[in-house]
C-alpha cells in the first residue's frame, strides 16, 4: 500500500493515480501537484477500505476541492468543513475560489450527481485550530494541503494529533502538506505558509506513535523523471508544477497517512532531539 511519500511523476502518472484522475474529471497527463494531492489521497483510502457505502468520512478545509464529491458518489456519508466567510475572506481564500460555503461549491467539477450529493453530504464550518469536541466516530478524514496554512510547523503537528480523536480505532486520516526539499535545518516556521522539513515529519510520526496510532513509513524519494526535476517558478502559470520555488526554497507536496489506534497517554519525551535531528532518507538541493 501507498507510504507516507513524496509527490513523484511516476505516482502520478502510474495505472492507478490515472483512474482516479479520470473519475475527478481531470487529464491523466496533467503534471500538477494538485491533482496528485487529490490522487494521493483517494488512493490511499481505498486501499484501506474507507471507500465504501455506509462509510463516514470528514473533510477538513476542502475548498471547492472534488474529493467531497467523489466520496459521495461512492456511497460514503461525508461532513465537509471549511472556514467561516469571513476568515477566509481575510486569508485570501475566497478571491482565489477556493473557499467553500454551501454544498453547491463542492461538486462545480459535477463528479457526483446533484441529488447523491444532497443526500450524502453535510457542510459545517470549523476552524482547524479549534476542534469542535462533537467531532467523532468517523471512519476516516481528510485534508489537502492545509496544514501548513495554520500558523507555524507547531500548529500543523497539535492539529494531526487532535485529528485522530475525530477517528474510531482504526480509522484512517490522510493529509497533504507543503515539504521542503531544500533543507532539513532552515525552513519558514511561522505565517501564513510554513514549509514542513524532514524532521519536523519524523517529529510528528513520533507523536502520533506515541500516542498509539501508526503512521505509514516516511518515504522521502524525490523521483528523477523530468517533471520530478523541473522547478517551477513565480507565478507558477506553467506545467509541470510538481515542485516550485517559494521564498528561497524548493517545495513540493508530500502525504501523511495515520491509523487511528486506541487513545493511550503519550510516553515522556527522554529523547525527542534523536528524532529533531534525524535526515530524511533522501533529500535534494
Amino acid at each position: 500500500m501507498l507510504e507516507s511519500s513524496v509527490c513523484t511523476q511516476a505516482q502520478l502518472q502510474s495505472a492507478t493515480f490515472k483512474e482516479w484522475s479520470a473519475r475527478l474529471r481531470h487529464p491523466p497527463d496533467h503534471m500538477h501537484r494538485k491533482l496528485w494531492e487529490w490522487d494521493y489521497i483517494a488512493q490511499a483510502l481505498h486501499e484501506r477500505g474507507m471507500l465504501q457505502p455506509g462509510r463516514r468520512g470528514l473533510g477538513f478545509a476542502v475548498g471547492r476541492e472534488p474529493l467531497t464529491a467523489l466520496f459521495a458518489s461512492l456511497g460514503c456519508e461525508i461532513l465537509a468543513t471549511d472556514l467561516d466567510h469571513n476568515s477566509a475572506a481575510s486569508n485570501g481564500w475566497v478571491d482565489s475560489n477556493q473557499h467553500a460555503d454551501s454544498l453547491d461549491a463542492l461538486n462545480v467539477h459535477g463528479v457526483c450527481p446533484p441529488e447523491l450529493l444532497r443526500q450524502r453530504v453535510q457542510f459545517r464550518v470549523v476552524d482547524m485550530n479549534h476542534l469542535p469536541e462533537d467531532l467523532t466516530g468517523f471512519d476516516f478524514c481528510w485534508s489537502s494541503c492545509s496544514i501548513e496554512h495554520l500558523g507555524s510547523i507547531r500548529a500543523g503537528r497539535q492539529f494531526m494529533l487532535n485529528m485522530t480523536r475525530c477517528l474510531k480505532p482504526g480509522g484512517v486520516g490522510v493529509h497533504t502538506t507543503e515539504y521542503n526539499v531544500s533543507s532539513n535545518l532552515f525552513t519558514i516556521w511561522r505565517g501564513g505558509n510554513v514549509l514542513f522539513r524532514g524532521r519536523d515529519l519524523h517529529r510528528m510520526a513520533s507523536e502520533l506513535e506515541e500516542r498509539g496510532h501508526r503512521v505509514a513509513p516516511l518515504n522521502f524519494e524525490l523521483g528523477c523523471a523530468p517533471a520530478d526535476l523541473h522547478v517551477d517558478r513565480p507565478p507558477y502559470t506553467g506545467l509541470p508544477h510538481l515542485k516550485l520555488r517559494y521564498r528561497g526554497f524548493v517545495a513540493t507536496s508530500l502525504g501523511i497517512i495515520v491509523e487511528a489506534g486506541d487513545r493511550v497517554p503519550p510516553r515522556p519525551r527522554t529523547s525527542w532531539w534523536r528524532s529533531w535531528f534525524r535526515r530524511p532518507a533522501a533529500s535534494q538541493g
